[in-house]
């Protein structure tokens, strides 16, 4: 047999089946490659004190991010609606940072570059709408103006059909007609709206929120909730769920809008009126201008089922504040991009 000088070995490693890929590289053929196929696990947080506030002015060092335990490190951070930064970036005054009071200002200087939010509103147009339907497409139509000019809106509305009334646009006017030329009719299907809802979501990059207005429980979906559920969580899609009075007789329609709204870092909200639904709304855009956007490409983890995700904020000063964002994910094939690691 011929002597081999260079033994290269390759061994297969997917995150999510538990492998490794190790390569050799030829041009250094004493050094291991590793390379393990990874997500990119994107975060919006939000950070809010005893009376409800917004806390704003916090930096990468004061997250800590865990995914089933394991501590991960942030790849890019950015507050409200800047464009996400590499963490590196931030540099001394990130660790500066890290005891500063919250709300005291910005001493870093930020990219001028903003990013928006892509918002998917779902209208429902139900026969459970008949009463107060102009009062909802009066709010919705205020929610859509009052929106920032960096963000992009989409419209769709559902009964026992499935409508995309105007889609992912920056154009106001186009969304407000679509919002305008709904009628009421027919059962409500709503976690089949709302999963088609998500699944568009998905095929946009940037953050994403879908807000939901809903005047009653679903009587004609072939989806189950939990279906929805997992869906927005693996793809970190919050959703607002925004209910009247009615929806909130029904009480399993309840604890379903609040679990969906909770899991997912949105909120819920039951109007009693339809001033009601204009505070909420408002809340939501509200939310919506202060959320920190995190990201991290996850450890190496053994489970390929459900990730819990846990967020911790870093200082005695900090632990007395309140987080909200999504509680975990399942990973998803389509999602995965490579990265290579070298040992030393």
């Amino acid at each position: 047999m011929v002597k081999r000088h260079l033994l290269l070995f390759a061994v297969s490693l997917i995150v999510f089946s538990g492998g490794v890929r190790i390569a050799a590289q030829q041009a250094h053929p004493n050094r291991l490659v590793i390379r393990r196929t990874v997500v990119l696990v994107q975060l919006d947080v939000a950070v809010t004190d005893r009376q409800g506030r917004y806390v704003i002015g916090l930096r990468p060092s004061n997250f800590r991010v865990y995914e089933d335990g394991i501590p991960e490190q942030l790849a890019t951070f950015s507050e409200e609606s800047e464009a996400p930064r590499s963490v590196a970036d931030f540099g001394r005054a990130t660790s500066a940072l890290a005891t500063a009071k919250p709300g005291s200002g910005n001493p870093a200087p930020l990219s001028d570059l903003k990013a928006g939010h892509s918002v998917f509103i779902l209208f429902d147009t139900s026969n459970y709408m008949y009463r107060g339907f102009v009062f909802a497409q009066d709010a919705i139509s205020q929610f859509v103006q009052s929106l920032s000019s960096r963000d992009r809106v989409a419209f769709y509305s559902y009964s026992r059909d499935f409508s995309r009334d105007s889609l992912l646009t920056g154009d106001r006017p186009m969304v407000l007609r679509g919002v305008r030329t709904t009628v009421a009719g027919d059962d409500a299907a709503l976690y089949d709206g709302l999963l088609l809802t998500l699944k568009d979501a998905n095929g946009f990059s940037g953050r994403k929120v879908v807000v939901v207005f809903s005047n009653g429980p679903d009587n004609a979906s072939v989806v189950a909730p939990e279906d929805v559920l997992e869906l927005a969580q693996s793809e970190g899609i919050p959703i607002y769920m925004i209910c009247t009075q009615q929806a909130k007789l029904d009480p399993i329609s309840t604890a379903v809008f609040d679990r969906v709204s909770a899991a997912t870092g949105g909120k819920a909200y039951f109007a009693k009126n339809w001033e009601d639904q204009q505070k909420a709304f408002a809340s939501v855009r509200n939310d919506l201008a202060h959320l920190y956007s995190l990201s991290y490409y996850p450890q190496a983890n053994s489970n390929q089922g459900w990730r819990k995700i846990t967020v911790k904020l870093v200082g005695v000063q900090l632990k007395k504040y309140h987080l909200r964002t999504r509680t975990g994910y399942r990973p998803q094939a389509g999602q995965i991009i490579s990265q290579v690691m070298s040992p030393q």
